[in-house]
């Protein structure tokens, strides 16, 4: 995941796996983890929310279908921290 967000120029990442905590659940099951996403970037400065979890979904790519099952995503400018 910090490989494919690299294109994103991050000033600041976090990424919490939470996969640990769903084990059972349907998701788990074919391999996907759960994770939380902390991510500071000037890429999101202007953009609306919506806008900024596009970016991300698109530098994770197909990791969206298949290593990852739920992200939450905290997506901040660095003028908003």
């Amino acid at each position: 995941m910090q490989q494919r967000l690299a294109v994103l120029a991050p000033e600041s990442l976090e990424i919490l796996d939470d996969s640990g905590q769903h084990i059972g659940h349907e998701g788990a099951k074919g391999g996907g983890g759960h994770y939380q996403l902390l991510l500071v970037s000037a890429q999101f400065h202007g953009l609306a929310l919506p806008a900024r979890h596009r970016l991300v979904y698109d530098a994770l790519g197909p990791m969206m279908q298949t290593a990852i099952h739920a992200l939450s995503i905290k997506a901040y400018a660095p003028d908003e921290i």
